[in-house]
């Protein structure tokens, strides 16, 4: 059974393209692949874009999804037998260059790339990771994808440090979430923007020095405020907008900006000479590398850091899939949509 994406669908959401939950037909693993059986896989803002018409590659009849934790059920690895609980790097094509995909990278969910979004995939034994003891199965189903996208942005682009002082924008999405919760692992100083300020106070509870309403109109003085005399080392993004112009002024000399999303606006972003006197850099960031992933899960793993999980549905059916779409298209989650494909007994503790 997998959720793919029809021009004729089967599902409530009404978008340029639907959902249809149907039996699909599985390749048997090769030699360096494994037969994974999923228990637990999540939404992410990637599969609303492809379902508007609005991400490049769309192709019919793909298995949306991009996260997943599972069982090996065939083939295995050394580190990883059968019967092993394990996470799926959410892309292919991205060894461990820094800079960016060595070779042809996918993000799982559109064809040639299986999607999570089933109660089965064959993954290459390559990109298969240990899943941390410590994760249920919906905190571990939440991870991958935003876990690695916020780890890329935070530490190998944004360089944050212990004590430094870091704003992370959007807080409530999955992305920005794992950001905040890394950084206060490390000990860095962290403020968030929202228009929610319930939003605002549960990332306090999460560990945030405090949150600035980024439509308020003293915004400015505001986060001014906040910081005292303290400055920026970094700005984590993912919505690009007006406020690029206004961070300088609250920015150290040498100050970066990592950027993983621009949802706020098509136009781009603001790059100014108040950027240049200050040195300060805007660094694009998307995902990362296959590295990188297995960084972060042990990171994750080190410091026992807890997914935040907004919602969980239990079965992989029509319903389930529209109630967890329609949530995340409407914006009303505080953190990730987790659907639970198969039952699972709880991890150690």
């Amino acid at each position: 059974v997998a959720v793919t994406l029809s021009e004729t669908p089967k599902t409530d959401v009404k978008f340029k393209y639907g959902l249809e939950v149907k039996d699909v037909t599985l390749p048997e693993p090769e030699e360096n692949q494994s037969l994974i059986k999923v228990q637990g896989a999540a939404l992410n803002h990637r599969d609303v874009w492809i379902l508007k018409g609005m991400y490049p590659g769309i192709v019919m009849g793909s298995t949306l999804g991009s996260d997943m934790v599972g069982v090996i059920a065939k083939n295995g690895t050394k580190d990883c037998p059968v019967g092993t609980r394990v996470l799926v790097n959410p892309g292919t094509g991205w060894d461990s260059d820094e800079r960016g995909p060595e070779g042809n990278y996918r993000i799982l969910g559109l064809l040639p790339c299986a999607g999570t979004l089933a109660d089965a995939l064959v993954v290459d034994n390559e990109e298969i990771v240990p899943c941390p003891e410590h994760l249920s199965t919906s905190e571990a189903a939440a991870l991958p994808l935003a876990g690695l996208t916020g780890y890329r942005a935070l530490f190998t682009k944004a360089l944050v440090k212990k004590d430094e002082h870091v704003l992370i924008t959007g807080i409530g999405g999955g992305v920005a979430l794992f950001a905040l919760q890394f950084a206060v692992a490390i000990g860095a100083h962290v403020y968030v923007t929202s228009s929610s300020s319930d939003k605002i106070e549960r990332a306090i509870e999460l560990g945030a020095k405090g949150g600035v309403n980024y439509k308020d109109e003293n915004f400015a003085a505001e986060l001014k405020k906040l910081l005292g005399k303290n400055q920026l080392s970094a700005v984590i993004d993912g919505a690009g907008g007006p406020l690029y112009a206004v961070y300088p002024k609250f920015m150290r000399t040498g100050g970066i900006i990592a950027n993983y999303g621009q949802t706020a606006s098509t136009k781009g972003v603001a790059y100014t000479m108040g950027h240049v006197l200050k040195n300060i850099d805007v660094r694009g960031s998307t995902m990362g590398s296959r590295k990188e992933f297995k960084d972060m899960v042990q990171f994750v793993d080190q410091y026992k850091i807890k997914p935040v999980v907004s919602k969980v549905w239990r079965g992989l059916d029509s319903a389930a899939i529209d109630s967890a779409i329609t949530m995340m298209s409407n914006g009303d989650q505080f953190g990730k949509l987790v659907i639970e494909v198969n039952p699972v007994s709880s991890p150690k503790l």
